[in-house]
Parts: C-alpha cells; structure tokens; sequence
C-alpha cells in the first residue's frame, strides 16, 4: 500500500508567484535588470570619455581598453535584452564584473570600495547562473535555433 504525501502537490513560494506569469517571463526581466546597469555605464563612459581613460590608467589599466570596454557594456548589455549568445554573454560579463571588482575596488578598508567590490562579485554570480541555464522562452537564441 502506498500513500500520497499532501504536500507533494502543493506549490512553493516562489512557484505559486509565478505561476500565473508567461512562459520565460521571468528569466527576461532578470536579463534585462542585469543587462540595465551595463547599458547605462557603457553609455555614461562615451560622455566622459576622458574622464573614464584618467582613471583607468590611474589604477594601471591601458587606456586604450575603454573602447573594448564600451563596446562590451553597451553590446553585451543589448544582446542580453534581446537574448542573443545569452550563455556567452554572460559568461564574459561575469569574468568582465570580477575583473573590474579587483582592479577598481579592492581596497577593502573603504566601505565605498567594499560594497562596489561585493556588487561586482554579486552580479557575476547572477550571471554565472544565467550562463549555466537552459535557454529562455523569450530569446534571439531560442527563435534562431541555438542550443
């Protein structure tokens, strides 16, 4: 004889707030409030182009890179809205985020650099997590055919 556990049908938390919500919704909102922060730096960093070249190489970092830099934040935060090489993306974003983490804020002691530091560290994780999914309802990968 075997019995049913009740608790077996019933929802989470979490699964009962988004149960109700489109297929994909949910991963599509989290891409496009991690692709946010670096759409708006890559822009703000063409306006203080100089600015930004200054305090790169203030901390030894060519400035030359920022071009890269720019192009990275602003093209690696649209392809992650639209869902395009979503797993790459990400990838390069979280190795971009630990990088910046330890050659702009390691100077752990001021609490400015400390939580920038921890922010950066943060955001790669949420994309490591995002790189390691299966492929949302809503991208450019999944309508192209990507695996």
């Amino acid at each position: 004889m075997t019995t049913q556990n009740s608790s077996a049908n019933v929802l989470s938390l979490p699964d009962r707030l988004i149960s109700g919500l489109p297929s994909g919704f949910v991963e599509f909102t989290g891409r496009v409030l991690l692709a946010t922060i670096f759409v708006l730096a890559g822009y703000s960093k063409i306006g203080g182009y100089d600015a930004n070249i200054a305090y790169m190489t203030s901390v030894g970092v060519p400035g030359y890179l920022l071009p890269a830099v720019i192009a990275l934040e602003l093209l690696g935060g649209i392809a992650l809205v639209i869902g395009f090489q979503v797993r790459l993306v990400a990838s390069l974003l979280a190795v971009f985020c630990v990088s910046s983490a330890i050659l702009f804020h390691a100077n752990l002691a001021d609490q400015m650099q400390f939580i920038m530091f921890f922010k950066n560290v943060a955001i790669a994780g949420g994309f490591l997590l995002l790189a390691a999914q299966p492929l949302g309802a809503w991208t450019l990968d999944r309508k192209l055919g990507a695996s």
